[in-house]
């Protein structure tokens, strides 16, 4: 039996030959995307939200292909974020921690130079302890609760720290902001109320610039712009306008590869349960991906190679799905070609539309198996 020596550690020579899919990341549709987000909010600044590790596309790559457009303001959602942001991208962006600081991880936020932002009146007064501490004014944005219930001060939180003189003693309050429940349901009467009750809660505290903005807001007009909008979705090129034509370019393209070919007889089962069976002599090909990558085994999909739409047929598996060839020509594809799964003809919005969810759901479960290739930076 071969043994590999002890302490030898084998390198691939080609990662991608030895991946099961590949994930390909447009970093120059990310930067065209920002650009288009950026000429519709005229005067307002526009920032870039990179957490869960930039949607799953890799937060560094991300936000220093965003740095390259002019972004300066990031958004993470936890403390460690923000940490290997700060590390990667160097001590001129701004980066701010949405989900605040838990308690005991102030003195890393301000080794990281992190912006907090205060979801509640015992975050504010932990950050006003530390910067007691530190001997000096921390940066720190308050997020109000304008009508989502989910994060931020509420009202009455909010008028009591506007009665209390002190209660901002020791913080460079950097931003007044808010989220909003419905901003891709353009006609819903949240969205107005959240606006008028934003303006109201921030009028009450001191001047400074303000965010509502995320990214389908953006598009709901000038009035939600303020200051500062933080888009997400929409850099990664997911619709913020659902039902409408998309205005963002697609960034990403998953293929995956083929493991094996072959032809069963009529009525063989396919795959687990035998939940499908052929229909007379069928051409199968099974390719390297499945739930553990983060395909839902409810998605209703196919592949696509050289054009051709290549059905799902049983079901997914968690490592591979088998797919009906019969329509390319015999021999045409072969153990190691890659098929197309998520590109400009089924993107992201069509796969999760197929089983339900959002596609912000179906991009940030996109597996760590995966090899990922940054093209256009």
């Amino acid at each position: 039996m071969n043994q590999v020596p002890r302490g030898y550690k084998t390198v691939a020579a080609d990662p991608a030959a030895d991946a099961g899919a590949i994930l390909t990341i447009d970093l120059g549709a990310v930067r065209k995307n920002y650009r288009r987000l950026q000429a519709r909010l005229g005067g307002a600044k526009c920032a870039g939200v990179v957490k869960a590790d930039g949607y799953g596309l890799g937060a560094v790559p991300v936000a220093r292909a965003l740095t390259q457009e002019g972004c300066d303001t990031f958004f993470v959602a936890h403390v460690g974020e923000g940490v290997a942001l700060r590390a990667a991208i160097g001590p001129g962006p701004s980066i701010y921690v949405l989900n605040g600081l838990p308690p005991g991880s102030e003195p890393d936020a301000i080794a990281a130079g992190l912006i907090a932002v205060l979801n509640s009146t015992e975050q504010l007064a932990a950050w006003r302890a530390a910067a007691r501490q530190a001997g000096h004014a921390l940066p720190a944005a308050l997020q109000v609760d304008s009508g989502m219930s989910r994060l931020g001060m509420s009202p009455a939180e909010v008028e009591a720290v506007a009665a209390d003189r002190h209660a901002l003693d020791g913080i460079e309050l950097k931003l007044v902001m808010s989220h909003l429940a419905c901003a891709d349901e353009p006609g819903h009467a949240a969205n107005e109320a959240q606006r008028i009750e934003f303006d109201r809660l921030r009028a009450l505290l001191p001047a400074a610039p303000a965010s509502l903005a995320n990214s389908s807001g953006i598009f709901l007009g000038p009035a939600y712009h303020h200051q500062l909008a933080r888009p997400g979705a929409a850099l990664y090129g997911i619709n913020p306008t659902p039902g409408q034509e998309n205005p963002m370019l697609p960034v990403i393209r998953l293929q995956a590869k083929v493991i094996q070919t072959r032809t069963v007889e009529r009525d063989a089962g396919i795959g687990y349960g035998h939940t499908a069976t052929a229909q007379g002599p069928q051409r199968l090909a099974t390719i390297s991906l499945g739930y553990a990558d983060g395909w839902h085994r409810r998605a209703g999909a196919a592949a696509r190679f050289d054009g051709v739409e290549l059905p799902f047929i049983g079901r997914v598996s968690m490592d591979s799905i088998i797919l009906d060839i019969s329509a390319l020509p015999e021999s045409r594809l072969k153990a190691g070609d890659l098929v197309n799964l998520i590109d400009a003809e089924q993107t992201i919005d069509d796969l999760a539309g197929s089983y339900g969810t959002i596609a912000y759901e179906v991009l940030t479960s996109l597996g760590h198996r995966f090899h990922r290739i940054h093209v256009g930076a």
